[in-house]
């Protein structure tokens, strides 16, 4: 990754705790707080649980609701994982050294739990699990653990959404997470975040898929946060296999988000895109992706499209590595402004000049994301919609 020289991505682990109370558990998503319910709702997470194949809520460092509908999907804390399945140990830290960064560092010396999801296999989800990542605790540093796998011939939708309180000012979230896509699996994987003005967020992902498998992930970033950095790498190591990453980012006034994508293509004919919509109002977006063609006969693109709507930093950084002959690989980014044609057409049309520029605006966040839950993909409307009124 470019080192930004950057106040906004420097964090004092010493600013926030890693201790507080335990959460009680719920066995009924009913009884959960309203301020909660809708701050769970508004990143995709019903508490309903309708049209759910499973449910994995944690507030703090607490499992506070989890459960599966669905036989053949597990959905568990990491902990209760460890103690459940002994083999864990080989997937635990087996992608990312505990020494990569301060944080992994931390990840490792003061966990917090984390999510376990694995669809055994040919076990095959119509409906996604959803899991939650919450931070209720003022100065929290919230340290989870995640290990997500798609057995052989399996497909696994996963929603989760990662949220504060309302009343919460300060806040720290370290996420480690490891990925599996086994032989012929599938995994959609959307993450809606909605972590407020003054939280830091450093997720460390990585991801393995194998031969003819298929990863596709969703991030969606529209509300403020203090500052985002994540930058997922994802490993495709058998033939056929298939990546696909799209992103959508809004950056307000005093936000700051460093977020990419790095895909290695190790194997022949495996696949790969990076599609990237971002918008800053004001704040600063470092867009990144890499691709990295290690062998013949393997396809891949790169997308990182950006507008400005009022002072602030789009920075793209797009690259390509090719290494052998017979590699079919471009990229294509673009940074600018709203075209003032478009809005002299769409008002000759009978609209005013605020409602133009938020036609256009929504217009080019609408990205279509594959796999979205049609719920889920309304939702994501709404918060479009929401979003563009705020910036006019």
């Amino acid at each position: 990754m470019h080192n930004i020289d950057n106040n906004d991505l420097e964090v004092n682990l010493d600013n926030y705790q890693n201790e507080t109370e335990e959460h009680e558990y719920i066995d009924e998503l009913s009884r959960i707080d309203s301020s909660d319910a809708d701050k769970l709702l508004d990143v995709g997470v019903d508490t309903r649980e309708k049209d759910r194949a499973g449910t994995f809520i944690q507030k703090d460092k607490s499992v506070i609701h989890c459960k599966t509908q669905l036989d053949g999907v597990e959905v568990m804390g990491i902990s209760q994982a460890g103690e459940k399945h002994t083999w864990l140990d080989d997937y635990m830290w087996k992608n990312i050294s505990p020494d990569t960064d301060k944080f992994t560092a931390q990840a490792k010396e003061k966990p917090h739990e984390g999510y376990f999801i694995r669809s055994l296999p040919g076990v095959k989800t119509k409906h996604s699990i959803q899991a939650c990542l919450y931070i209720a605790k003022n100065k929290f540093s919230q340290n989870v653990h995640n290990v997500v796998i798609a057995e052989e011939n399996s497909e696994l939708h996963i929603i989760t959404g990662c949220a504060t309180a309302p009343h919460l000012v300060s806040g720290l979230h370290v996420g480690v997470s490891e990925f599996y896509v086994k032989k012929g699996a599938k995994l959609i994987f959307t993450m809606i975040h909605d972590w407020g003005e003054k939280i830091k967020v450093r997720p460390r992902t990585v991801i393995h898929v194998e031969e003819g498998g298929l990863i596709v992930s969703n991030y969606i970033s529209l509300k403020p946060v203090g500052s985002l950095q994540m930058y997922p790498t994802t490993y495709l190591d058998g033939k056929g296999a298939i990546a696909r990453f799209n992103s959508i980012l809004v950056a307000s006034k005093d936000s700051f988000l460093d977020v990419g994508s790095k895909i290695v293509l190790n194997a022949p004919d495996s696949r790969a895109e990076i599609i990237s919509r971002a918008i800053t109002t004001g704040g600063t977006i470092i867009a990144r992706g890499n691709l990295i063609g290690k062998v013949a006969g393997i396809k891949a693109h790169l997308e990182c499209k950006g507008l400005i709507i009022n002072d602030g930093l789009m920075h793209a950084i797009p690259e390509i590595q090719g290494y052998v002959p017979n590699v079919e690989m471009s990229h294509e980014a673009a940074v600018g402004k709203i075209d003032q044609h478009e809005i002299e057409y769409l008002m000759a049309r009978g609209l005013d000049e605020d409602e133009a520029i938020s036609t256009i605006v929504r217009g080019f966040l609408n990205v279509d994301i594959e796999g979205l839950p049609e719920n889920l993909k309304n939702k994501l409307d709404n918060i479009i919609f929401e979003t563009q009124k705020d910036m006019m």
